[in-house]
This record gives C-alpha cells, structure tokens and sequence, in this order.
C-alpha cells in the first residue's frame, strides 16, 4: 500500500539543495561586493530569503564562510570534465576553465583574510582546495598534451599556483587585469609546429 510518503521526500531533498545553493552563490556575490562581514541581511537579500533561512543553514559566519568557498571550488572542479566534453580542443577548454579558476581566485581573496584568521573551522580548507583542483588541472593539461596542442613539460600543481601568484592584488587595482595575463600564460602553453610532444 502507498502510504503517499515516497515521492515528496526526495523532491524536498532537492529543493532544499538549490535552496541551499541558491544562498552559497548569493553569499559569495556579497562577499565580493563587500567583504565576508557583509551583514547577513544583506545576504538574504539578494537570496530572497529571510535571515532565518540563512542560519538555519549556516548558524554562525563561519559554517556560511566555509561552505561559500566548498561551493566555489566544486563548481570550478565541475566545470573541468564539462568543458572538456563540451569543447572541441582540449587546450580551448583548459583556457576557459582557467578563466573560471581566475574568477574563482578573486572570490577566494575576497574570503583571504577570514581564511587566515585563527577560527579551526578553516583549517582544512587550502588541502580541500588542491585536492579538488589539482587533479581537474591536470586531467585538462593531459588532454591538450595527448591532442598535441600543448608541451608535456606543465606541471598542474605549478600551473595553478602561477595563476594564483598573477591574481594577487587584482581587488587592490582598478589597472591590473590578471584575467589577461593568464590568457598571455595559456597561450604560452601552446607546443610549436617544429617542437615535439614530449621532452
């Protein structure tokens, strides 16, 4: 007999979930905007919701800080596998991956000086991050190496750091447009007619 409590459970488990996501990516907008002790009604506002919502979900700003920046490093490491299977050339999809990782990057120093406060709650943060994004850089440069666009001789890990390196300091001046000089690195990565795949 149908008790009628199959079907509404898992259509609330997944409204929840793009509720949820709906409040992570209005957080991560206000912390870009205005910094992470951006007032939580401001936050709401954008999502919609009451504040209850909100900390209901997250009850202090440090479960919502975390949680924004696992959110944003899911979506970019999301984003890799699906641009690869979307775009034609492997070193097309690396490029805009890597402009996602640079918006990304500006969210992640928007949240810098929360993630290096003394709070245990961020501790495991930075080891999160390169688990999920090395392996997804990687599989990318890979990619553009079997296909003979790119040299073999990039190293993901240093691929990444060196973007991050060329991100700082984005927010601090209007002039400064990181997002150009990771087109300038990318390009650079592109393996000559007359130099072999591997070395």
């Amino acid at each position: 007999m149908d008790t009628g409590s199959g079907s509404p459970a898992p259509r609330k488990r997944a409204d929840a979930r793009r509720n949820e996501q709906n409040l992570l990516d209005a957080a991560a907008a206000a912390f870009v905007a205005a910094g992470v002790d951006v007032p939580v009604r401001d936050i709401a506002a954008r999502a919609g919701v009451g504040v209850g919502t909100i900390y209901r979900h997250f009850p202090t700003r440090a479960d919502l800080i975390v949680a924004v920046y696992r959110h944003q490093v899911e979506a970019c490491a999301e984003a890799g596998p699906a641009l690869l299977a979307a775009v034609g050339s492997p070193h097309t999809a690396l490029a805009r991956w890597l402009d996602q990782f640079v918006d990304f990057l500006v969210t992640k120093h928007g949240l810098a000086e929360a993630l290096r406060s003394d709070d245990p709650a961020f501790e495991a943060l930075h080891g999160y991050f390169v688990d999920r994004l090395v392996p997804v850089c990687a599989g990318l440069l890979d990619a553009a190496v079997a296909a003979g666009e790119i040299r073999a001789d990039t190293d993901a890990y240093q691929l990444l750091r060196g973007v991050g390196n060329l991100c700082i300091g984005a927010r601090d001046d209007a002039r400064y447009d990181p997002r150009r000089l990771v087109q300038l690195l990318v390009a650079g990565l592109r393996r000559r007619r007359d130099e072999p795949a591997t070395r």
